[in-house]
């Protein structure tokens, strides 16, 4: 049976994973949904009871039928490479492809609905409270006065979007940015506004979890670190990332939060701080994992690999609507 990723043609972190698969027979397809009705084509027939779906990319053929594993790593917008791109072909394409899949019985990683709503840091937050995760202080508000307050209870504060979009295109990563003193906050009463606890991080913590593996990594705070430089992703370090320890109580929430929601992968980020608290600040559904295997060695693309590789569920009684779990 074939494992099917469907991500960007750059996509490098999804190379070091078809190496593995490669390596142990196990037949993959990889694809961009992006170049639907150009170099990817698709067909699905209905017909008396019974569902017959086939997909082409690259000259290859695949059954829907024959697929063990979907991999939704860094897929493009359906169709959005067609001869004529617009936005009603797009959601044509991406119905029928998503349409389909999601009636194979296929493990997935991670299942679209779940990824969607992964995407969502408020719930996010409440999920990792719920699941016994340490979160900083935290509000999110478009009333001025409310953070006025919350900047009173607590005075170093930074500042982060809701969403992590960026409002420019091409998309660009927006910093968590410290909050300086006496800041106005007026502003905040024209959009939402995510003002969070900063902690004093002695180091970042990066958790790599694939099904029920979990491997983490350590990146110490270099001596001397501007203190108003607190996204590690700008922050000037030859630190490298090393395999660090998970408390167990802390791997058991980790995996609930996974159970919860309906996740196979997740990169988790945590800061650390001078107790040794690993505070939960996201998880990315679809977070990057490659500089992580580079600096410390650990197995990560292996193992995902494995987890693609692995039995596709038993049909069971409405197994096509359920999303695919970290345990299953």
């Amino acid at each position: 049976m074939t494992v099917l990723i469907l991500t960007c043609e750059e996509d490098v972190t999804a190379d070091m994973v078809v190496v593995h698969l490669n390596a142990a027979g196990v037949p993959v397809v990889r694809l961009d949904p992006a170049d639907l009705t150009s170099t990817v084509a698709l067909s699905g027939e209905f017909v008396h009871g019974a569902f017959r779906g086939h997909l082409s990319s690259a000259g290859r053929l695949v059954s829907l039928d024959g697929l063990r594993s979907v991999w939704v790593r860094r897929p493009g917008a359906a169709a959005a490479r067609a001869a004529q791109p617009s936005a009603w072909l797009t959601e044509e394409a991406s119905q029928a492809l998503y349409g389909m899949l999601r009636g194979t019985g296929v493990r997935w990683m991670n299942h679209p609905d779940a990824s969607v709503r992964a995407r969502h840091k408020p719930w996010q937050l409440r999920l990792a409270q719920r699941s016994g995760l340490p979160v900083p202080a935290t509000l999110i508000t478009t009333f001025p006065q409310a953070a006025r307050d919350f900047a009173e209870r607590y005075p170093d504060l930074v500042v982060k979007p809701v969403s992590g979009a960026h409002p420019q295109d091409p998309p660009r990563a927006v910093p968590t940015t410290r909050v300086p003193p006496g800041a106005d906050f007026a502003a905040v009463a024209y959009g939402p506004t995510l003002l969070q606890r900063r902690i004093a991080k002695r180091a970042d913590i990066r958790l790599t979890a694939v099904g029920e593996r979990i491997l983490a990594a350590r990146k110490d705070t270099a001596p001397g670190a501007d203190p108003d430089v607190v996204d590690v992703r700008y922050a000037p370090s030859t630190t490298p990332w090393r395999p660090a320890d998970v408390p167990p109580r802390l791997a058991d929430a980790v995996r609930a939060y996974l159970r919860d929601a309906e996740l196979a992968y997740g990169a988790f980020d945590f800061a650390e701080d001078a107790d040794g608290t690993w505070w939960f600040l996201e998880c990315n559904q679809s977070g990057q994992f490659g500089f992580v295997e580079v600096d410390t060695g650990q197995p990560i693309a292996r193992t995902i690999a494995e987890w693609l590789a692995g039995p596709a569920p038993r049909p069971g009684p409405r197994s096509a609507d359920r999303c695919g779990s970290a345990a299953s």
